[in-house]
C-alpha cells in the first residue's frame, strides 16, 4: 500500500471517490493506484502532486517495499 498517498489524501479530507472524480478516473482505478496494484500514468501522478502538495516520489513510495533493510544495517 502507498501509505504516503493514503495519508496525504486523508489530510486533505478527501475520499477515494473524490480523488477518482478529481482525476477523471474510476474509483476502482484509483484504489488500485493507492493499493499499489497499478502504477498510474504520469498525468495522474502530476495531478496528485499538484492537488496534495507532496512530491510524487514521496506519494509513490510503497510501504514495506524493501523488507529486511533494517536487518542489513
Amino acid at each position: 500500500m502507498r501509505e504516503n498517498l493514503r495519508a496525504a489524501r486523508k489530510a486533505k479530507g478527501m475520499t477515494q471517490q473524490a480523488m477518482a472524480d478529481y482525476l477523471g478516473i474510476g474509483l476502482r482505478h484509483y484504489q488500485k493506484i493507492e493499493y499499489a496494484d497499478l502504477n498510474g500514468s504520469f498525468e495522474v501522478w502530476d495531478a496528485l502532486e499538484d492537488l496534495l502538495g507532496v512530491h510524487q516520489r514521496t506519494l509513490r513510495a510503497i510501504a514495506n517495499n524493501r523488507p529486511g533493510l533494517k536487518e542489513n544495517r
